[in-house]
């Protein structure tokens, strides 16, 4: 029994203090970086392989357009446009999920994918 609850406690430890690869910076393109993300919401969502596809192919669409605004804007209309894009691609996400799988993204995406912060 210990050696069970030593394993299961391994595996969570290993999971909790993990690196996110979603938010390192290293990826040469949109693609590696939407199969980040991807991989991080299908680890809760359970997409099938079609829902998997057009998932990535949905936030691969969507990053370029998140890069454009935090390179073209700042402060708070930075937020704002970032905030109504977002608004806009969980919309567009909604047509792909399933109604238990929409629900848990909107809960997952404020940590996945999070909103740049205002330095005053």
């Amino acid at each position: 029994m210990k050696l069970i609850a030593t394993f299961i406690f391994a595996l969570i430890s290993v999971h909790a203090f993990s690196q996110d690869p979603f938010l390192q910076k290293d990826y040469d393109n949109y693609e590696g970086r939407a199969d980040a993300i991807t991989e991080t919401y299908n680890s809760e969502l359970a997409l099938s392989s079609k829902q998997e596809l057009l998932f990535k192919k949905k936030v691969a669409e969507f990053l370029p357009r998140y890069d454009k605004i935090r390179e073209a804007y700042e402060g708070r209309d930075m937020l704002n446009k970032i905030h109504s894009l977002g608004e806009e691609e969980s919309a567009e996400m909604r047509d792909i999920l399933t109604q238990p799988q929409f629900r848990l993204y909107v809960r997952m995406k404020e940590k996945v994918q999070p909103l740049a912060r205002v330095e005053n």
